[in-house]
């Protein structure tokens, strides 16, 4: 330290200049200015991506089946071989078929009440009816949407 400099030696940082990285990344100093390898890359529409999952398509194709049972996902699409294992869809499907039923029911089980006043029994029991049907048929082609939201967005190891 020099007499008098109020900053150590340790602290100073030293210009660097424009000298070719090292392909190892390990090797790279970690003072140095950001790199990164990625290259942009072209964006995919979202919409059609989540209408092909809604179909429960392929969302690069459109032709393969993504659901090889009601909701266990394919690795791969048979037909373009897109890799889907990468998504994550987790409770996102579930969630949505929940609030997608209860908006639809929830307003249609007042109308029927207050317009025709059935029995309690026979309303609840078409009504039950009504919302398992409705949900066995849209947690799958939800499962298929968040997918192709996936894939269009890149998120999760698809590239």
């Amino acid at each position: 330290m020099i007499q008098g400099d109020p900053v150590p030696d340790m602290m100073k940082t030293e210009q660097h200049t424009d000298t070719p990285r090292p392909t190892d990344p390990a090797a790279a100093p970690l003072d140095g200015p950001v790199h990164t390898s990625a290259e942009p890359q072209d964006t995919r529409d979202a919409w059609p991506a989540i209408r092909k999952g809604f179909r429960r398509r392929c969302p690069n194709c459109g032709t393969g089946h993504i659901l090889r049972s009601y909701l266990k996902l394919r690795d791969h699409c048979p037909v373009c071989r897109e890799e889907l294992f990468h998504a994550r869809a987790d409770d996102g499907p579930a969630y949505l078929t929940i609030l997608f039923v209860g908006h639809l029911m929830a307003p249609a089980l007042h109308i029927a009440f207050v317009t025709w006043r059935p029995e309690p029994l026979t309303l609840i029991t078409i009504f039950s009816i009504g919302c398992i049907g409705l949900s066995l048929y849209l947690l799958p082609r939800l499962k298929g949407a968040i997918v192709g939201f996936q894939w269009a967005r890149r998120m999760h190891g698809f590239s």
